[in-house]
């Protein structure tokens, strides 16, 4: 199975759909992440302040899969973001995931209240100027935050990774990103479980009108919007499930009853706002 790859605005390029092991926990990620990658995955998005780096990095290891296939993500988390904190917390992420380089690595929330994330962001650049990583972005930046990096480091992001689902779609962020050459990486992608996605009629239908699951039409909804996405599960079959996406598409009018899922007033988001994690 050939996962599609979207080209990033620094040329590199990225596969649309992956592995997420957020509050996979350290002693199943080996095993979890060994199995994603035998099923057919390459591309695993962890964290620092997952506590998993180490359990991806021995799966890395053990699977003999080239290097160049494989595309690994891991973020600089919010207590690192000042003077030189951000080369030691790669250093670190690298030696737990038995990398020379990652190939992106992502400030992992703007923490406005510190207001040090544009030298956070800075730092990525020297980062990334270094080897460190081919790719550099950010997660859970509003508007004003991508502004204000891009104003004041005259570096544009090549993703920003957001709490994204259908009743929570963040259009103002997508568009701005959009317009800036941003790809978007949808995180919480089916809600988290924390309401009844899968019973609204517009996702009910359009997963049986394919025969296919509620959460692989919802998946298939992200990644016709241009999504990046990658749903988390600990169970083989359901790591099948989910990669098994690409064998149909939805119509326009299923696309556009999805849209219609979001209230628009940002009652639906299931995770913490941007401005109050610091």
């Amino acid at each position: 199975m050939t996962i599609p790859a979207l080209e990033l605005n620094d040329g590199n390029s990225i596969p649309q759909l992956g592995y997420g092991v957020f509050k996979v926990p350290a002693d199943e990620t080996e095993r979890a992440v060994s199995e994603a990658l035998e099923i057919g995955y390459r591309h695993i998005d962890t964290a620092a302040i997952y506590g998993n780096e180490e359990g991806v990095g021995a799966a890395i290891a053990a699977s003999g899969i080239a290097r160049d296939e494989l595309f690994i993500t891991t973020k600089l988390w919010n207590d690192r973001h000042h003077d030189d904190e951000p080369n030691a917390a790669i250093a670190e992420s690298l030696e737990k995931l038995g990398l020379d380089a990652v190939d992106l690595y992502l400030v992992h929330w703007p923490t406005p209240a510190k207001d040090d994330y544009v030298h956070a962001f800075a730092k990525l650049v020297e980062l990334r100027e270094a080897g460190l990583t081919r790719s550099i972005g950010v997660s859970n930046f509003l508007v004003p935050h991508l502004e204000r990096v891009v104003a004041e480091t005259g570096v544009t992001p090549a993703v920003n990774q957001i709490e994204l689902h259908p009743a929570y779609q963040q259009r103002d962020i997508v568009d701005w990103a959009t317009a800036h050459g941003i790809r978007i990486e949808s995180w919480g992608p089916l809600g988290q479980g924390k309401y009844d996605l899968f019973g609204t009629p517009a996702i009910a239908d359009a997963a049986a009108a394919h025969d296919v699951t509620p959460a692989q039409a919802v998946l298939r909804w992200h990644l016709q919007k241009g999504f990046i996405v990658f749903p988390k599960s600990v169970r083989a079959e359901r790591l099948r499930e989910n990669l098994d996406v690409f064998g149909f598409e939805l119509t326009g009018a299923e696309i556009a009853a999805i849209d219609a899922l979001d209230p628009l007033d940002g009652s639906g988001r299931v995770g913490s706002h941007p401005n109050d994690v610091n």
